[in-house]
């Protein structure tokens, strides 16, 4: 029989590490405000259950002026109309669902891109498989009813592992150019062990469907960027929300003080991912010529340059 104390040591000092997060300053802002916000998400949630409907205005698809647009939106336009434009699809997590992008859906609006997508599921009836093809099915239709080859997915918990389940597993990196997750269980968590419920248990590490997205994936172009958190009350180990796939182009980056639920909103959250998506690469197969790449190092004068050698698949934690 296996000696469990070296279990039990681990487990303790996790235990320690957790109420120590909780406890500093940052800990207590961050669960002030994760309560908050539950509280706020659950008079929001009934809206968010209204069938979501992709609507394209009339006036982005037409528009011959840009002088009644805010400066910020005409300044997205104006320097790359690709970027601006390039459809948006927000996958929500488990038990939830669009309303709880409802900050980040109005920041990206605000900052001028026009098509932010929402696409709601049930978690009774379908798993990650079926989920991802949804993903499929939407962007498919996404992309032909815009005219945009390719489009970003933002995933909060769950809904980011199925948008990584549509790139490698569903050939969904010839449309995707980046995803962003925020407190995605890439290696699963133990917290998954609480439901016995078929489609949290493929959120449990070492799942099959763990057990997939760790395959090799080689050639893959499309971008990653895991949102992870200290004080993420459903990720465990934290460390868990992390992208660490040799074959995936991916920045982790490190969140302090925020929880689970309010990842979407959180203002660090939201700036960083207007800003990543606001500038398009070539390695994420765009059909605009002359854009630069996420890992290009700035030659003299601030030119962009070719990646360094070596650097394509490089990790980064912020």
């Amino acid at each position: 029989m296996p000696d469990p104390r070296p279990r039990l040591t681990s487990a303790a000092r996790t235990t320690g590490r957790g109420v120590r997060t909780v406890l500093s300053p940052s800990g207590l802002r961050g669960t002030a405000t994760e309560v908050a916000w539950v509280a706020a998400h659950g008079l929001m949630y009934p809206w968010g259950l209204t069938k979501e409907r992709r609507r394209v205005h009339r006036e982005e698809l037409d528009r011959f002026t840009l002088s009644d647009l805010p400066p910020v939106q005409r300044g997205l336009i104006l320097g790359d109309v690709v970027a601006a434009g390039t459809p948006i699809i927000l996958l929500h997590g488990l038990v939830d669902n669009g309303s709880i992008f409802v900050t980040l859906r109005r920041a990206l609006r605000r900052r001028g891109f026009g098509r932010v997508i929402t696409l709601n599921y049930s978690p009774f009836t379908q798993d990650v498989r079926h989920v991802a093809h949804r993903l499929a099915a939407l962007v498919e239709k996404t992309c032909e009813e815009t005219g945009y080859e390719r489009v970003h997915v933002v995933g909060h918990s769950m809904g980011g592992l199925i948008a990584r389940y549509y790139v490698q597993k569903l050939g969904g990196d010839a449309r995707v150019h980046t995803v962003c997750t925020l407190g995605t269980p890439h290696t699963g968590t133990v917290t998954a062990h609480l439901v016995p419920q078929r489609l949290v248990k493929q959120l449990r590490p070492g799942s099959d469907v763990m057990a997939e997205l760790a395959e090799p994936a080689p050639g893959l172009a499309t971008r990653f960027v895991a949102f992870w958190s200290d004080l993420d009350e459903l990720i465990v180990p934290k460390r868990a929300a992390r992208i660490e796939h040799p074959d995936l182009a991916a920045r982790n980056v490190l969140l302090r003080g925020v929880g689970h639920m309010a990842l979407p909103l959180d203002g660090r959250v939201v700036r960083e991912i207007a800003s990543l998506l606001a500038h398009l690469h070539s390695d994420g197969h765009t059909v605009t010529a002359g854009v630069t790449a996420i890992d290009a190092v700035p030659a003299a004068g601030g030119a962009p340059a070719a990646p360094r050698a070596g650097q394509a698949r490089s990790v980064a934690t912020c």
